[in-house]
């Protein structure tokens, strides 16, 4: 989440861009850049946005398994047979 607290004009993130980017690497937290007032930017360390990749990989994947449990639980299955016939067809794969 973004720290409503940790919001600065970019051009004071220009002046001080070493003193940010070391807060950014110990909290790990993200820096909301303003132009003319405005919220423009956001600027976080690299792991901090891996971490955030991760994580939203981790919960696609979990939405996917849960998906495909209740369409299975509905009964929208097939015989593996005919879903590898499927695959190989829409991916022009050899047989």
């Amino acid at each position: 989440m973004i720290d409503l607290t940790n919001i600065h004009s970019l051009s004071e993130f220009q002046r001080n861009t070493k003193h940010y980017i070391a807060q950014m690497k110990e909290s790990e937290k993200p820096l909301v850049l303003t132009v003319n007032g405005e919220a423009e930017l956001v600027v976080m360390s690299a792991k901090a946005f891996q971490d955030m990749q991760f994580q939203l990989e981790y919960a696609e994947s979990v939405n996917a398994i849960r998906e495909g449990i209740r369409e299975a639980d509905e009964g929208k299955t097939m015989p593996v047979d005919e879903a590898w016939k499927q695959l190989r067809e829409k991916h022009d794969l050899p047989g």
